[in-house]
This record gives structure tokens, C-alpha cells and sequence, in this order.
């Protein structure tokens, strides 16, 4: 697969879009590769200061959400500039400094054991399981339903994280998760990673 492409791309989704606020539409000669597979994307953005490789941005999707990893790059590339709340949006002076990472992640396949995981090699997605809400007050049912799912995903391969029980630890942080006190299961996930 051909990444420079795929790159460039997302570069050009995010100056376009910060110029002129407006989302490009892929090539049509854009390889085929591409266009026809469905997959999630997250987009890593990336500035060098003082020799180290500081995060800039990132956002992403486990699940595709549109036709293609074409289309996914695009939105990806944009939130990851614009949208990522830990960080002041990107300004067109400073895109120049920035290096792109763009990840196509497999499909999540549930694990049954922490063994299967590595954190080298695969990147997790941590999902609470629904719990049972009841509040009475007075004899009165003020909620009785489910509570949403907490969600947190980690790419593989992160500087810092080297043991599965830190990878795991970190992913329920991320969603909010308590391991010690709620009940989660764990997906795995391979990448394609692609890097300026």
C-alpha cells in the first residue's frame, strides 16, 4: 500500500479545510486500495521540539463509519486538527511542522485472556458492560434502564507502554473504567501504520 498518497492527503484535507473550511473529496485516480476498503482510521499529528516528537492531535475511529479509508482519512485528519479537546486547534503557520501518522486498523476480534494481548504488536479497545440502573426514592423508580457503555481505545506500539497490564490500565483510564470494580471486556486490534 502505497502511504505517501494516503499522507498527502490528509495533509491537504487539513489545509484545505483551514483555508477555506471546506472538506475535500478524494481524487478520483486515488489508488484502489484505498477506495475500496472499509476500515477504522485514526490520525496521529506529530511536532518536533527540542528533538522529541511532541502529540499534536489525534482522533479516530475503531469501526469504519464511511465507505472508504479514503473518506475515513479525510474526517480523521480534520478532527485530529481541529477537534482533539486536549489540544488548541492547529494553525495553518505551524501545519508545515507537523508530521502525519495515519493507522488502518483490523476489525476488533474479542479476546478471551489477557495472554493474547501485546502491546507491540495489537492495540486494545476497552468496553464497559451495560449495568442495571435503579435509584428508589419513596417507593418511586427514578431510573430504570442501562447505563451506557465507556468506551477507550490505545494504538499499539506507544512509547512508554511495554507491559499488558499497563496497556490495559491505561485504556480504562481513557474510558473512565474503574478495572478493580467494574466488569470490561477487551478487544485487539492490528494496524497499518503509515508515518511522514
Amino acid at each position: 500500500m502505497d502511504g505517501k498518497k494516503l499522507i498527502g492527503l490528509a495533509r491537504k484535507a487539513v489545509e484545505v479545510y483551514l483555508k477555506e473550511g471546506k472538506k475535500i473529496l478524494p481524487p478520483e485516480d486515488f489508488p484502489e486500495e484505498f477506495l475500496k476498503k472499509k476500515a477504522g482510521v485514526f490520525v496521529s499529528l506529530h511536532k518536533i521540539k527540542n528533538g522529541q516528537e511532541i502529540l499534536r492531535g489525534c482522533i479516530g475511529t475503531y469501526l469504519p463509519t464511511k465507505e472508504n479509508v479514503v473518506l475515513e482519512t479525510i474526517e480523521n485528519a480534520i478532527l485530529a486538527a481541529t477537534e482533539d479537546i486536549r489540544f488548541e486547534p492547529v494553525s495553518l503557520k505551524e501545519l508545515p511542522e507537523i508530521n502525519f501518522t495515519i493507522y488502518i486498523l483490523s476489525a476488533p476480534s474479542l479476546i478471551k485472556d489477557v495472554k493474547e494481548l501485546n502491546p507491540k504488536k495489537f492495540g486494545i479497545i476497552v468496553k464497559s458492560l451495560p449495568m442495571r440502573y435503579e435509584s428508589v426514592r419513596g417507593g418511586e423508580v427514578i431510573f430504570d434502564g442501562f447505563l451506557p457503555e465507556k468506551t477507550g481505545v490505545l494504538l499499539p506500539d506507544l512509547e512508554g507502554i511495554d507491559t499488558i497490564e499497563d496497556q490495559v490500565m491505561i485504556a480504562c483510564q481513557k474510558a473512565g473504567i474503574d478495572p478493580f470494580s467494574e466488569d470490561f471486556s477487551v478487544y485487539k486490534f492490528e494496524v497499518q501504520k503509515f508515518k511522514e
